[in-house]
């Protein structure tokens, strides 16, 4: 996901919380007080918790699952010139590094739910609330 994406996304997500809490246009308030009035993340770090949820999920299937091995599937072949996408994958790995997490840590504390509970809860508290 791109930062316009992320920023699109989390327009439409305000402008929705805006207009169910009734919140029009003489009566502005910002991001972090339209969140905290409706008891919601804002949605990067609503998208970070639902990532790292979904991995722990896939990290705790048996090694022969295909979606555990398309975790860690690399295509064959040259890629084009150029900057390389932003893909998932490289999302869940820059978040790693930035942790200094590795998949074989995340591997173990995957298999302890409630401690994936509250690693997904630290890394969506760290870093991850601007708007």
């Amino acid at each position: 996901m791109t930062e316009g994406d992320m920023y699109k996304l989390s327009s439409f997500h305000n402008g929705c919380l805006r207009k169910i809490m009734r919140i029009f246009w003489p009566n502005k308030i910002i991001n972090v007080e339209l969140h905290e009035k409706a008891n919601t993340d804002n949605m990067r770090t609503l998208l970070t918790k639902r990532r790292w949820r979904w991995i722990g999920h896939v990290l705790r299937k048996p090694a022969e699952c295909i979606t555990k091995e398309a975790l860690r599937w690399t295509p064959e072949g040259k890629r084009k010139p150029g900057r390389p996408k932003n893909t998932w994958r490289r999302t869940v790995e820059k978040e790693m590094r930035d942790h200094k997490l590795t998949w074989g840590e995340l591997e173990r504390n995957a298999k302890d739910r409630e401690n994936w509970k509250d690693l997904v809860l630290a890394l969506c508290a760290h870093g991850h609330n601007k708007d």
